[in-house]
């Protein structure tokens, strides 16, 4: 049994593929299924440990970059993603795989084009509330497609879609309780936590906004700051000069990443959580915390901000635009939502009426069904 997953290199890709790959590592040892291999095809491999760490042989295929707006680079980018097709056949041919997962992304092209041409079947997922353009082309012909929202799935055939919600990473997914987490962090008990969690490569315009807003946030709340690992000392160093002499500096635990053991811990911790309004917004369903959502203004397709209004609908979130981004709103949107018990309590529900569990399992479970049928 050969699987291929495939998706753009970005974490709001790769991290979904892993969470499915668990899964069908997990199916593969309980079923004791023999020689299965799996593979990641992708233009980077994003996170070598944590391919090698679930089996994943990483192959690269270089695909171009098709953009929505005017620039000299979608010229060459042809070029690119054309080879990129050639290779990905040869590839693709050479595995030869039972079924080919794609998340979805520019990325994902080439392979999924050389799996159409081989006949080989495939499963999409789509994470946003409308699709992108990859997999829109890719559910014209797919054997399954499962989405996170909903409302995504009036763009693909009615027979093969269904609502999965997103796949979560299990290490990831349930959050420490809130001792573990206090001792992790050394937090004072009894005093609300703000979670600011702006992605891996951090969120320049919240980064500072919270700088901004640091004195009158530390005076009632503790806040754990995911930086991002380029912005951590400039941000850790202004941060020093805006605490100075100040007596609740201490509250103020800025982190330049977050491992999955120091995410599980912060999302146990968290009273609220502000973020962008990528995939990482069903992880913080999936923990039960309410937050503050900041959409991308010029995202592609403008997917986060049509996430972020969609998972406000429900009543779990809140949903700040950029131009409306500043500290005194910031603070006044966080005291407002944790000052009010009964809607605090409420978001918190509706959180959970958000959040549908099992989405790695479900498409875990019918990748490897399609691969052995296919197999025969």
């Amino acid at each position: 049994m050969k699987i291929v997953f495939t998706g753009g290199g970005t974490g709001g890709h790769f991290y979904p593929i892993i969470a499915v790959a668990e899964k069908v590592n997990q199916i593969i040892d309980q079923e004791h299924i023999i020689g299965a291999s799996l593979y990641y095809i992708s233009d980077g491999p994003y996170d070598r440990e944590v391919l090698v760490e679930n089996r994943l042989v990483y192959e690269e295929i270089k695909a171009g970059k098709m953009r929505t707006y005017f620039s000299l680079k979608n010229f060459s980018d042809i070029f690119k993603t054309f080879f990129g097709v050639i290779n990905a056949i040869f590839k693709m041919f050479s595995i030869y795989p039972d079924v080919v997962f794609g998340k979805g992304g520019y990325a994902s092209f080439p392979t999924l084009f050389a799996a159409r041409i081989l006949n080989i079947p495939i499963i999409i997922h789509e994470s946003d509330s409308v699709p992108g353009r990859v997999n829109k082309w890719a559910g014209r012909f797919a054997k399954k497609v499962a989405v996170s929202f909903p409302e995504a799935a009036e763009y693909f055939p009615e027979e093969v879609v269904a609502w999965t919600g997103q796949p979560i990473r299990i290490e990831i997914e349930n959050p420490a309780s809130r001792n573990e987490a206090q001792s992790y962090f050394k937090l004072e008990s009894g005093l609300p936590v703000i979670f600011i969690l702006g992605g891996s490569q951090g969120a320049e315009l919240i980064n500072n906004t919270i700088l901004d807003a640091l004195p009158r946030l530390v005076s009632n709340y503790q806040i754990i700051h995911q930086t991002g690992i380029k912005n951590f000392k400039t941000v850790s160093g202004q941060a020093e000069v805006v605490l100075s002499g100040n007596p609740s500096k201490s509250r103020y635990l800025p982190m330049p990443y977050l491992n999955p053991l120091a995410l599980k811990m912060a999302a146990g911790a968290a009273s609220i959580i502000v973020s962008r309004a990528g995939s990482t917004l069903f992880e913080i369903a999936s923990w039960g915390v309410p937050s503050i959502l900041i959409p991308f203004t010029n995202s592609n397709g403008d997917h986060s901000r049509k996430n972020a209004f969609s998972y406000a609908r429900t009543g779990a979130c809140s949903v700040i635009e950029e131009a409306n981004m500043t500290a005194n709103i910031l603070s006044g949107e966080i005291e407002r939502i944790l000052n009010d018990k009964q809607g605090y309590e409420q978001m918190v529900q509706n959180t959970k009426t958000f959040n549908k569990p099992g989405a790695s399992d479900k498409i875990a479970r019918e990748i490897v069904d399609i691969a052995l049928s296919h197999e025969k």
